[in-house]
């Protein structure tokens, strides 16, 4: 009698598939065709051009994403725009006191003027974001609702 342990020698390899796919066809594309195709297949992001090819014959959905560099670059600039224009924001009250409690009256007033003119400033620019920020929520607000 053998022992328990040498009765059940274990095979390597991986586990066999259920329904292995066995059959295999064959396409020709010319220069033009096969362009498109590794172009849609790029497009699809799958990593795999036979999982590709096979969700296109049999119609099951296929993921095109496209990114436009343009609208991403636009997005992270508006992005980090506000976030300076957030702290100038935050320093304002501090930039006052400092005036106020190391410069003379009149010459924290001079300072104050000047503050307030790159304030106005600021308000012009803020309003021309929102307005740029409005026309591409327009363009391209399909986009971001998707998500």
């Amino acid at each position: 009698m053998k022992p328990n342990n040498e009765s059940k020698k274990r095979k390597g390899g991986r586990h066999p598939k259920a329904d292995p796919a066995k059959h295999r066809y064959v396409i020709y594309l010319n220069s033009a065709d096969n362009a498109r195709f590794l172009s849609l297949f790029e497009q699809s992001e799958k990593t795999i051009k036979a999982h590709f090819i096979t969700s296109c014959i049999f119609n099951k959905p296929i993921k095109v994403v496209k990114i436009d560099k343009g609208v991403q670059d636009y997005y992270m600039r508006m992005t980090t725009f506000f976030g300076q224009y957030r702290a100038i924001g935050t320093n304002y009250n501090q930039i006052v006191k400092a005036l106020k409690s190391n410069f003379s009256e009149k010459k924290a007033l001079a300072f104050l003027y000047k503050l307030e003119k790159a304030t106005l400033e600021l308000v012009a620019l803020q309003k021309q974001m929102m307005q740029l920020t409005d026309e591409f929520e327009q363009k391209y607000g399909h986009l971001w609702l998707q998500k």
